[in-house]
């Protein structure tokens, strides 16, 4: 198997002390040059939304709060030149299988219901999957939300997409959880996981926090 990036250097299974006693390798999809360009998010960050590089509550989440909205998010990754790069594949091009790349950082406790960030009908139409659920295709998902169609995310302004109309609903006869993670594949601005978190809110679910793949 060849790298699903560069797709230029075969890979080797990495072994690790559970696949020693279970006798099965873990799956490797990147080679260790494409890896590295993929940056990890340090421990200097936002407490709040993890944008990277603040050791204090960040500008983006002082202006959430005096919205009243107290963000509780986490995420992995920098949203590099390399991800974006990545995402233009993945999304933009309909690249499926780079779902496989970074599945095994989408992992959460028990105790939260797991809900997706929808596409529109119209837009996964378009794209003929959903990329974020894709990245939990064996995980137990719950679609609680459905999704409006509107102008996507990557073609408004900052300022736009703060001042976009929340575009979610709930699905009609869902049963809504105690404690929900609302997962997304990119953390701009956090208007969409703010506008979801709303939506669930206002359904009565009592705890929810957000997570991302990148920020």
């Amino acid at each position: 198997m060849n790298c699903l990036i560069c797709q230029a250097k075969a890979l080797t299974p990495s072994i690790d002390f559970q696949a020693l006693i279970t006798l099965k390798s873990n799956p490797s999809y990147l080679c260790l040059t494409c890896k590295n360009t993929f940056i990890k998010i340090g421990a200097d960050h936002c407490p709040r939304c993890y944008k990277s590089g603040e050791k204090e509550i960040c500008q983006d989440c002082q202006e959430w709060e005096r919205k009243g909205i107290i963000i509780n998010h986490q995420a992995i990754f920098k949203y590099n030149g390399s991800m974006q790069q990545f995402f233009s594949r993945y999304k933009f091009m309909g690249d499926y299988q780079l779902h496989q790349v970074f599945k095994s950082y989408f992992k959460f406790k028990k105790e939260f219901t797991i809900v997706p960030i929808p596409l529109s009908p119209e837009r996964y139409q378009e794209r003929g999957f959903n990329q974020v659920a894709a990245f939990m295709e064996k995980l137990p998902l719950q679609h609680l939300l459905t999704k409006k169609e509107s102008q996507p995310q990557s073609s408004l302004t900052r300022e736009e997409r703060l001042t976009h109309t929340n575009p979610f609903q709930i699905k009609e006869n869902s049963s809504i959880p105690e404690k929900i993670i609302v997962v997304d594949d990119i953390y701009t601005t956090g208007a969409t996981l703010v506008h979801a978190c709303k939506t669930l809110k206002e359904a009565g679910c009592n705890t929810i926090k957000t997570f991302s793949l990148c920020r």
